[in-house]
Order: C-alpha cells, then sequence, then structure tokens
C-alpha cells in the first residue's frame, strides 16, 4: 500500500510518502520545496550525481520518525541550504521549505 500525507510544518505544510513494504519497515519520504528527507532505503549518492537537495535518516518507521531522527547524510545541495548531518529530519525540512 502507498500512503500520501499532507504534514504541517509551523504554518506550512509537506508531502509524505509511505510504501508498505512486506516484511520490512516501510520506505519514507518527506517531501518539500527545495528537496527531500528519505529514509535510509534510498541513496544519498545517487541524489548527489543527479544535483538534488536530501537528506537522509535511518531507523524510521513513521513520519514522526522521520521529523525526529538525526540526518545521518546530506548533498552538497542540502548542504548549501544549512542542512548539517546531526540535526533533525525537522530542521531539515524547515531549511527546505
Amino acid at each position: 500500500m502507498i500512503t500520501v500525507s499532507p504534514i504541517r510544518i509551523g504554518e506550512r505544510s509537506v508531502t509524505g510518502l509511505r510504501v508498505e513494504l512486506p516484511d520490512s519497515p516501510p520506505l519514507l519520504l518527506i517531501v518539500a520545496e527545495k528537496g527531500f528527507v528519505m529514509c535510509g532505503y534510498l541513496n544519498v549518492e545517487v541524489a548527489e550525481g543527479l544535483g538534488v537537495c536530501a537528506a537522509t535518516v535511518s531507523g524510521v518507521k513513521s513520519f514522526e520518525d522521520v521529523l525526529e531522527a538525526e540526518v545521518k547524510a546530506v548533498t552538497t545541495k542540502a548542504q548549501k541550504l544549512g542542512i548539517k548531518t546531526g540535526m533533525r529530519g525537522k530542521q531539515a525540512v524547515k531549511l527546505m521549505l
């Protein structure tokens, strides 16, 4: 099953995408205007090669987990927005608005 949900970040809204996978945690992605925060299923090196703004978190099972998790990797374009490893997913999403 694939679920698309609006997620409120302050006064703004972003899009959450959740893909249920068999015998596995879900694939999670939160998409903002300038980039996205993705779970560890997705590859930050590929995102870097495509020149997109992306940050990776891991060990997440819900959108709330993505927002609270520590950013583990970022692309160069994300770094230019001030996104750094160690910050929370929510901080990264706010910088992508």
